[in-house]
């Protein structure tokens, strides 16, 4: 039997208590990400129906993104397919922190690097493809976009290149 053939092995089953706080955690990181969105949509300024503000749909999605999460709270009993927290974790949560990196970077030196630095990352550093495969990918894409949404769509983003 070759390796591609070989089965893959059940995952252990884990405690019903255990089972429940996995998904109560797992219900409370989108809520309490909904919550933090939502505040700050309201700090956008959400106008009227007629005239929406800024902070509108971001608002709508972020009360959508915490009544689910609340039903998923609320619903968060052993299903039997819970899976311990491994290291892979880890690499969600580097994930998750370098978007925030992004965004802070986004606004402090411009599109162009944070969106290849993010790509390089996430590429090489959490998906360990080839060194030719990330700097191809991450420089096409980050151009594309570039093209798309700058060049393109005329949308205001800070940039160093000027083109």
């Amino acid at each position: 039997m070759t390796s591609a053939e070989a089965p893959v092995p059940e995952p252990a089953q884990v405690p019903p208590a255990y089972a429940r706080r996995l998904n109560v955690v797992a219900a409370l990181v989108p809520l309490a990400s909904g919550v933090v969105a939502a505040i700050m949509s309201v700090n956008l300024g959400i106008g009227t129906l007629p005239a929406p503000g800024p902070g509108m749909w971001p608002l709508i999605v972020s009360v959508a993104m915490v009544v689910a999460a609340a039903v998923l709270v609320l619903q968060s009993r052993p299903r039997g397919d819970e899976e311990r927290f491994t290291k892979d974790v880890v690499v969600v949560a580097i994930a998750a922190a370098s978007l925030v990196a992004y965004a802070f970077l986004f606004e402090l030196v411009g599109f162009e690097v944070p969106t290849v630095a993010l790509l390089v990352l996430w590429l090489k550093g959490l998906g360990r493809e080839s060194w030719r495969l990330t700097a191809v990918v991450s420089i096409v894409a980050t151009a594309a976009l570039y093209l798309l949404f700058i060049t393109a769509l005329g949308v205001s983003l800070p940039h160093i290149i000027a083109l």
